[in-house]
């Protein structure tokens, strides 16, 4: 292998950076990650701009506590099944990091996809390949520099604004963001600097820090340490075939294992590790290191897959992958997870209700026999439609007294209304008797709720 396509690591002076140059080797595998990278960058830009029903496919409106999921709006008063949602996604990363290693990180992850998918050919294109990258980052500044370095980033600016714009259109909502780009900046000031703080995030991390998010920042390889073990598949080097490592000799008949011990598994890493000394924090799973190594079994007549999906049992033993008692134990949790989410989702009503009786006021007599309690109470509209809504009990007996009716309940908004419920004295045989309340339109029955009525006792 040529010298020039080894990504040779710098040695780390005075705690100054590594800079990585990684080498790019198109195989089998970086085809298939090119392909599901494609697939998720379109659905990435186009997403936040797709409607179902007249609502967005997904929003995160964490500032108006507005989520919408295919069309579905969730409020604040369905924060519980987005703590089910995110409880199950957790033991789901943890159950895949229990079976398949960090491959999330390689394969899906928008850090990865967005930084070796299109940040990094960008550089590759107009900075040319690691050595030429390298030399240039060394050189003085010359014109040809200024040229190249200015280009770039003026790109990696450009693409960060776009990002940055798809991202607060799944905060804000795309009819937001369109009004923050297309109106006077001094009617949407702060989308404005949202906007560019988020670009310059962007920026900042592609252009920056790069490989430091994997290996420093984020949490999930530090998870990595704790959640695999010996039945773990990852990426890994078969030593028992590859060692011991040398040069291609074949005229010597000295032992040697698969390995040439040409460096190109190092030379392609975006993280710059030797995956020869083991699973590291630092390995995100891309398989680039697979690709590579291939290659060269190929050029030699070796058998394939020398770095490939291994777990360390599967090395040492010789043995097939198992499903060990600790993936069922979290698939058990994550399939509860998951029915009780579900459940909840199906049975979620149209309309949400509170009602709370009037703190410090005791019941009141009423002409005809009645005795009253006054409540207060807040209907939130989930759906999309406005509604003429009102207040019914399931007692015919119990009647309700509007202070200030519910009338009309517009789409996605919410209405308080102020009442006494009525119930006749002869019927009331505690302290305390529970009201079961329904806000319907017509015939149909759009949510429920249930309080308490004060009364004395006969």
């Amino acid at each position: 292998m040529m010298l020039s396509e080894t990504n040779e690591l710098d040695t780390v002076v005075d705690g100054k950076r590594k800079w990585m140059y990684p080498l790019v080797r198109k195989g089998k595998l970086y085809q298939y990650r090119s392909w599901l990278s494609y697939i998720y960058l379109i659905l990435f830009f186009v997403v936040p701009y797709l409607r179902i029903g007249g609502q967005p496919v997904l929003l995160l409106n964490f500032i108006e506590r507005r989520f919408v999921l295919l069309g579905q709006v969730f409020w604040a008063q369905d924060i519980f099944m987005f703590v089910l949602a995110m409880l199950a996604s957790v033991v789901c990363i943890v159950l895949f990091t229990i079976a398949f290693g960090r491959i999330f990180c390689g394969w899906i992850c928008p850090q990865t996809i967005f930084m070796e998918m299109v940040f990094r050919k960008i550089e590759i294109w107009i900075e040319g390949n690691p050595k030429q990258r390298r030399q240039l980052d060394q050189s003085p500044w010359t014109n040809e520099k200024m040229v190249k370095k200015g280009a770039k980033h003026f790109i990696f600016i450009i693409l960060s604004f776009i990002i940055a714009n798809t991202f607060l259109a799944y905060i804000i909502g795309s009819e937001n963001l369109l009004s923050i780009v297309t109106q006077p900046v001094n009617q949407h000031l702060s989308g404005f600097i949202s906007i560019w703080m988020f670009t310059a995030i962007f920026y900042f991390v592609y252009s920056q820090v790069r490989e430091i998010v994997c290996t420093v920042i984020c949490p999930y390889g530090r998870l990595q340490g704790v959640l695999t073990d010996k039945h773990t598949l990852a990426v890994a080097y078969n030593y028992i075939r590859g060692e011991p490592r040398g040069k291609l000799n074949r005229q010597s008949d000295a032992p040697k294992g698969d390995c040439v011990d040409c460096g190109l598994c190092v030379a392609v890493c975006p993280t710059g590790i030797d995956i020869r000394k083991g699973t590291q924090l630092e390995c995100i799973n891309c398989t680039a290191c697979i690709d590579a190594c291939n290659q060269v079994m190929e050029k030699i007549n070796k058998p394939l897959n020398l770095i490939g999906f291994y777990s360390e049992e599967m090395i040492e033993q010789k043995v097939k992958p198992t499903f060990t008692g600790r993936m069922a134990a979290y698939s058990s949790v994550m399939m509860v997870l998951l029915g009780a989410l579900t459940y909840f989702i199906f049975q979620r009503s149209d309309v949400d209700i509170t009602v709370m009786r009037s703190a410090g006021l005791l019941y009141q007599e009423q002409p005809g026999g009645y005795i009253s309690n006054i409540y207060n109470a807040d209907v939130v509209n989930k759906t999309t439609s406005t509604q003429t809504v009102k207040l019914e009990t399931n007692d015919p007996a119990i009647k309700i007294k509007y202070i200030q009716p519910l009338g009309k309940l517009g789409k996605e908004q919410s209405v308080k209304a102020t009442f006494f419920i009525l119930i006749p004295a002869r019927r009331i045989h505690s302290t305390k008797t529970e009201v079961k309340l329904k806000v319907v339109q017509g015939s149909k029955v759009l949510g429920t709720a249930s309080t308490t009525f004060i009364g004395p006792i006969n």
